[in-house]
């Protein structure tokens, strides 16, 4: 039995590695750039990430965008749409000479958290990661829940509950998916930098809105409320369906401070009962904790 447990993040942007001992105690850590938009690089950039922090045959837990489909067993929902329709799992295994373990890398954000980050303490933990793109994982007494379908979690696929038609909401913005208005098209990154840019003809980024918005400028502050208030409906519908104990943000919005104190001021205007309860916090392990439930997911 290995005495290291590793494991890899597959970001759009960049490769993440972790080594971590037994108690999860980190040992090194150590990141690449992602090759855009080819597979066979990707499959050799992982495989010598790994290769160049452990030469034993230790199992690799990889979290991905996207999923294993059941019934084909290649990557489906990703992206990172170079990846989909490969048997990336038996690629990796190959190239390394290892075994190696495949999950959504937002199912390994969630695990990460509940086994000794954020939702620990708490029975049903929902992570959410709000980055390039928008995607959830559920977990539930420190399981990692997958469904019959590979898609529980899938939360950002979902359309944006109770549209606006004043916000012009409906039918929202086109999805890489091919559907219109889906959670991810209003709450990634990109989709508040667009919906600041249709409504000032700014070109920023999510962070540089952000700030702006703290340092009372006006119209990055309202781009910041719309997307404060749509998180808070999204949200409660998940708390509507899963009444989860916590829900954790990661991404790179998850350090934007006024969605933990603004959000659940709005939830009991959508979450069906007379009281909510269940905490809106940001990660423990910060941006490690996808890379970090990766390694987890090899006993």
């Amino acid at each position: 039995m290995s005495n290291i447990r590793i494991g890899v993040d597959l970001g759009g942007t960049k490769i993440e590695i972790i080594c971590l001992d037994r108690t999860g105690q980190e040992l090194a850590r150590r990141r690449v750039p992602t090759p855009q938009g080819n597979y066979d690089k990707t499959v050799r950039a992982i495989t010598e990430l790994v290769n160049s922090v452990d030469d034993s045959d230790t199992p690799v837990g990889i979290g991905v965008p996207g999923t294993i489909s059941p019934a084909t067993g290649l990557i489906k929902n990703s992206n990172s749409t170079c990846l989909i329709g490969h048997p990336l799992d038996r690629d990796l295994a190959k190239a390394m000479g290892r075994k190696i373990r495949l999950a959504n890398d937002a199912d390994c954000f969630a695990y990460s958290e509940s086994i000794d980050g954020a939702g620990a303490e708490s029975m049903v933990v929902f992570g959410i990661i709000l980055g390039t793109g928008v995607g959830g994982g559920l977990v539930i007494n420190k399981t990692i829940v997958r469904g019959p379908n590979a898609v529980t979690g899938e939360w950002g696929h979902n359309p944006l509950p109770w549209p606006s038609i004043h916000e012009d909401e409906t039918p929202g913005p086109r999805c890489y998916c091919g559907l219109y208005g889906c959670i991810e098209t209003f709450l990634s990154g990109p989709a508040l930098s667009n919906d600041h840019a249709k409504f000032t003809n700014g070109i920023l980024d999510a962070a540089e809105i952000s700030r702006r918005a703290d340092v009372g400028d006006k119209s990055s502050e309202q781009t910041m409320n719309r997307y404060v208030e749509r998180l808070a409906r999204a949200s409660a519908s998940l708390i509507n369906t899963l009444d989860p104990n916590v829900i954790i943000l990661g991404g790179g919005l998850s350090h934007v401070e006024r969605l933990y104190r603004e959000v659940p001021k709005i939830w009991p205007k959508y979450v069906f009962s007379d009281t909510v309860v269940t905490d809106l916090v940001p990660p423990r392990h910060g941006s490690a904790s996808g890379v970090r439930g990766a390694a987890w997911l090899w006993p």
